[in-house]
């Protein structure tokens, strides 16, 4: 039996349905895959995505209950009623307007901000104290794209020297933080000279040296002039900036008295 079967759905809804199911099945990949673990935070609230769009959760609006005074009130009864059928007929109104607009949302809701990640900035410094301080890994890497780069900046700016002593390089992709770079020390404005590089949105071949007004961190082109493709389009010089700055760290922290005690020891002989 052949079948044709068509959907009619509004872009925006279909776009949100999408992502939802591309989310999900990414998800478990990383976590069959990858075998990464899964945690919300904080409890019941969602699982760690930084984005400066979604740091809330939609919850259904309680509905208020006003206690009409009009049976207290002095009007005549004809005027009264008639009062009582404009009220009804407006939120009757009302109602179809809004399950016109969006029908699949049939209940009111409202916008309920993450408790201790209501920002990008309080976001990313509350997965630095509960997860990424209390990691084993000694060399930590950070990909910050767009805002993300501002939120970093404001970590280092709460936990400096937690940050310095943890973290071995950033990727920035076209990242704004430049606008908030002033508000950070001097000190940490040095650090991120030498320990971060900012892959921008240019016309210009991959890693091409791109001038900055500001004197921040190193600026070079991301290989396109699409602000959301930025980060993927980069990726291999990222991979090599951060394996780079790692062989660095490690050279760095080799003996550096191993060929005067082998002097030593052939004077002495």
């Amino acid at each position: 039996m052949n079948l044709l079967l068509i959907f009619l759905i509004p872009w925006r809804d279909l776009n949100m349905l999408l992502m939802k199911i591309i989310t999900k099945y990414v998800y478990e990949l990383l976590e069959k895959d990858c075998n990464l673990k899964k945690i919300s935070i904080p409890e019941g609230y969602g699982v760690i995505v930084l984005n400066p769009n979604e740091n809330y959760i939609e919850v259904e609006k309680p509905k208020i209950h006003v206690q009409s005074s009009s049976d207290s009130s002095d009007e005549p009864a004809e005027k009264r009623e008639r009062k009582d059928k404009v009220s009804k007929e407006t939120k009757k109104r009302r109602d179809f307007y809004e399950k016109y607009r969006n029908p699949q949302r049939e209940k009111e809701m409202m916008q309920l901000y993450i408790r201790e990640n209501g920002s990008p900035e309080e976001h990313a410094i509350y997965v630095w104290d509960h997860f990424i301080a209390q990691a084993a890994a000694e060399n930590v890497f950070f990909v910050a794209h767009s805002y993300g780069g501002l939120a970093f900046v404001e970590l280092m700016i709460q936990r400096e020297a937690d940050v310095k002593n943890k973290v071995t390089a950033v990727a920035l992709t076209d990242s704004v933080h430049n606008f908030f770079f002033f508000f950070a020390g001097k000190t940490i404005r040095e650090w991120m000279r030498e320990n971060c590089c900012n892959w921008v949105s240019s016309s210009e071949p991959l890693d091409t040296s791109v001038e900055s007004m500001l004197p921040d961190c190193p600026r070079v082109s991301a290989g396109t002039d699409r602000h959301e493709l930025t980060s993927w389009k980069s990726f291999p010089s990222i991979f090599k900036f951060f394996t780079e700055a790692s062989e660095a760290k490690i050279s760095s922290l080799k003996p550096a008295v191993t060929r005067r005690s082998h002097r030593i020891k052939h004077e002495e002989l």
